[in-house]
């Protein structure tokens, strides 16, 4: 497999990947995304919510995206108590299994201030223990009383984030919070860097997507990355989730909202390049913005390239290097093989 990932491209994903950008505060993530993608396209805009789109050819009338969603999981306070500890809100799909113990960022207009959830120590649990949920799990700051909360500037509303930070095991497995969908972020400004680097000219314009809302244009053709479930580590029903695996490429989904002849094309381009690849089947929406885009406009062929992650939606969600690479290199040579003006409908 042709090496895609540098060492430097590699630096801004460890920086991209541990700075906090929660659902509805990407905004310091955009920014680094955009000082990323700058020297790569032709210009860019934004949207009110702080979508970021990079533009190649942006005088052209036919009109490709390539997308990612920006944000990560994180929690609200919700409940102070008069003893100082604090009750939390879901902001995505946070995973309260996972919270004791846990360090996290408490977000406020004074800074950042540090807090851990706590639980109960063993020695103290009942026989028959109670499970973590949003009714138990609660953070500790280090105060006394609710007064010394808010004198940190700590007050209900401020986003919490995890702690945990980037790291690499056994030199090809990406580990951390917020894969999902930074990858995604990651892998289409590696796409940019492709085509500037090889000095490819499309015939069209290429739109590259770190969202926060799905539409923000209304392109002829949609290609977008998030990520799925490897379902090879311990406790998956294959039956319910699937086969896929880690190391064996990209997943390209089927369903309702994927174009069939778009997803061909894409399947021929990977048979073409040798790029490896993995099928999943969407029963209705696939849960993804692929859903937005297709229903959108009335009807944007859309395809789906997803990443197989394993632990979702925790702070050591890990991926396979190569997979990574594989879905860029996928995406780059989907985009070579459209036509200026392609209509998906009438495809051979």
């Amino acid at each position: 497999m042709k090496k895609v990932i540098t060492k430097d491209s590699q630096k801004f994903l460890e920086k991209y990947l541990n700075n906090a950008s929660p659902t509805g505060f990407e905004l310091v993530g955009q920014k680094l995304w955009l000082e990323y993608i700058t020297p790569f396209i032709d210009s860019y805009f934004t949207d009110n919510y702080g979508s970021v789109v990079g533009v190649i050819n942006p005088e052209a009338e036919y009109k490709v995206v390539i997308e990612a969603h920006a944000d990560e999981i994180s929690y609200f306070v919700h409940y102070i108590t008069p003893e100082g500890f604090i009750y939390l809100r879901r902001n995505g799909g946070s995973d309260h299994m996972i919270a004791p113990s846990k360090r996290v960022n408490i977000h406020t207009d004074k800074g950042i201030v540090k807090a851990v959830f706590g639980w109960p120590a063993i020695h103290m649990r009942a026989e028959k223990e109670e499970t973590p949920s949003l009714k138990n799990i609660f953070l500790d700051c280090g105060c006394s009383t609710k007064d010394e909360v808010l004198e940190l500037g700590i007050h209900v509303g401020c986003v919490i984030t995890y702690e945990d930070e980037f790291m690499v095991l056994n030199k090809n497995r990406y580990v951390g919070r917020a894969l999902d969908n930074r990858m995604g972020g990651f892998m289409i400004a590696e796409v940019a860097r492709l085509l500037k680097e090889n000095k490819v000219k499309l015939p069209f314009g290429l739109y590259i997507v770190n969202a926060v809302q799905e539409e923000v244009i209304k392109p002829n053709v949609a290609i977008v990355t998030d990520v799925c479930h490897c379902t090879q580590s311990p406790m998956v029903n294959k039956i319910e989730q699937g086969d896929l695996h880690s190391g064996k490429g990209p997943v390209l989904t089927v369903g309702p909202a994927v174009h069939n002849n778009l997803l061909k094309q894409i399947q021929m381009v990977a048979d073409k390049n040798k790029i490896p690849f993995q099928r999943a089947a969407a029963s209705r929406a696939t849960g993804t913005d692929t859903d937005a885009f297709a229903y959108s406009n009335d009807g944007v062929p859309s395809a789906l390239i997803s990443l197989p992650l394993r632990y979702m939606h925790t702070t050591v969600e890990m991926c396979r290097k190569e997979d990574v690479e594989n879905a860029i290199l996928l995406i780059y040579e989907s985009l070579k093989s459209i036509k200026n003006g392609q209509d998906f409908r009438y495809m051979k």
